[in-house]
């Protein structure tokens, strides 16, 4: 049994399949046909819905795309959906905007940019263009309308009025809060269970090691709306709050493999700048919302962008399974396309770095657009220099191999070698030998390869001639 409110309606649902997304929920189950379905794959923004939870004293909004969250992520939660704006009889403040600025254009899009705009204006205190287009960025218009939804967006979040959501916000943090934990979502043979606690979770998985971990969903959630399967199990653990805590113990930052990448995001950005710039570009601030690092880690995709800085910078993995815990370097974890070292019942429990960024890391990511795309190649680059030679080198990248994987011949041409352009040059050769990418709709195999080469080239002059590479990034804005 799951319990939310639904706007300010108490929902109670005993008998819900698992494998049911939030967009069928709303549009099949109550009739709320104002989310729309654009792709079924978290790529255009339609379905975008705002989820509020207890944060402290006041409520937390997010905007999540409802194709790809399961229901049994709702369970303590507000479910705002357009429907629900209205104030009054009349236009919300975020939706007259949308009409003065005249930023619909056919419509389809126009409920999900207005969700995701109503989401900015929760979170904002005045209108910042940047926060602006981040909020936006996972919201595609194909009548090509952004200038006007921008201009809505700076008018929403500028004359901004209190509404019917900040009159019972206290009401509804109030009734959020005394929602008890729910422990299963089940109908039809199918299951979702829900641990409170790591026992609860290790225990179960051990139990039931065929069972699909559920974290943000973004990835599995795929295996329902495109590749029509079922699962008939989940374990989700959205609910386990020491799988999200944050802590330096020593010289290690520890990162709990539940934190979302939005939760990340700042703290990220300032262990490293290079760090924060790439979350900017990690697909949406939807996904974000919902996705983790760790699971970003544990699905194995080749393409994956958290795993090429995690392995520049030496990340170490805390593997659990029952109640034994093992370390393991994150360089061993990949064995090959999607799969991993993760034994049956295993579980990744913490992402462990170093308590301080190396100073000279660095990493860029490579695709057709600058938002809300997956990378051709993702590259990340962390040296040691000393007194003009290289004492140590780690070079990773994304979409070049069958896993995320070090270049290690490329590091070995760089190791007590002078810091030069020759050297660079010699290691850029070697990256050949390192890598054979494949060819797909996203980039050709030669073209991979220059990319790669070319960002290795780019890190050098971001390190030796800082100005140019500044220069070099702004052109890209």
């Amino acid at each position: 049994m799951i319990q939310f409110l639904l706007n300010q309606t108490l929902k109670i649902e005993t008998a819900l399949d698992p494998n049911t997304t939030v967009l069928n929920y709303l549009r099949r189950d109550l009739g709320r046909c104002g989310t729309k379905e654009g792709c079924a794959s978290g790529d255009c923004g339609a379905c975008t819905v705002v989820l509020a939870e207890p944060d402290g004293e006041k409520l937390r909004y997010r905007s999540v795309n409802a194709c790809l969250t399961f229901v049994s992520a709702l369970h303590g939660k507000q479910v705002i959906t357009v429907e629900d704006l209205k104030q009054q009889g009349e236009l919300h403040s975020v939706q007259q905007a949308m009409v003065d600025c005249h930023g619909s254009q056919c419509g389809f899009c126009t409920p999900g940019f207005v969700m995701s705009m109503f989401c900015l204006q929760k979170n904002s205190e005045n209108y910042q263009s940047e926060q602006a287009q981040h909020a936006l960025a996972g919201n595609l218009c194909r009548c090509t309308g952004y200038r006007p939804i921008l201009a809505a967006a700076q008018q929403a979040c500028n004359t901004r009025t209190p509404d019917s959501f900040d009159r019972d916000q206290l009401q509804t943090r109030q009734r959020l809060q005394a929602i008890r934990a729910a422990t299963l979502v089940a109908s039809a043979g199918k299951r979702c269970l829900l641990p409170q606690t790591l026992d609860e979770l290790a225990t179960l998985y051990q139990q039931h090691p065929q069972a699909k971990l559920l974290a943000g969903g973004t990835d599995l959630a795929l295996e329902v709306t495109q590749r029509h399967q079922d699962l008939p199990l989940m374990i989700a653990i959205g609910q386990i709050d020491a799988l999200k805590l944050v802590s330096w113990q020593g010289d290690r930052l520890i990162i709990g493999a539940g934190a979302t990448l939005s939760d990340l995001s700042p703290l990220l950005a300032s262990y490293h700048p290079a760090f924060g710039e790439l979350l900017g570009r990690f697909a949406s601030q939807q996904i974000r919302n919902q996705g983790t690092l760790g699971g970003n880690i544990a699905n194995a995709s080749p393409i994956g962008d958290g795993a090429p800085l995690l392995l520049a910078l030496d990340a170490q993995l805390t593997l659990r399974c029952g109640s034994e815990c093992r370390e393991l370097p994150l360089k061993d974890f990949f064995l090959g396309y999607r799969q991993t070292a993760l034994q049956p019942g295993e579980f990744i429990e913490n992402i462990v770095l170093p308590a301080r960024a190396p100073t000279d890391f660095r990493a860029w990511k490579v695709s057709k657009r600058l938002e809300d795309d997956i990378s051709a190649v993702c590259g990340a680059f962390n040296l040691t220099i000393e007194q003009g030679v290289i004492r140590d080198a780690r070079l990773a990248f994304g979409g070049m191999a069958a896993t995320p994987k070090r270049a290690l011949l490329s590091e070995q041409k760089l190791i007590g070698q002078p810091w030069q352009r020759a050297t660079v040059e010699q290691a850029a050769k070697a990256l050949a030998q390192d890598f054979t990418p494949l060819s797909d709709f996203r980039a050709s195999s030669a073209y991979r390869l220059l990319v790669a080469q070319n960002l290795l080239r780019r890190y050098f002059i971001a390190l030796t001639e800082p100005q140019m590479a500044i220069e070099v990034t702004a052109h890209e804005s």
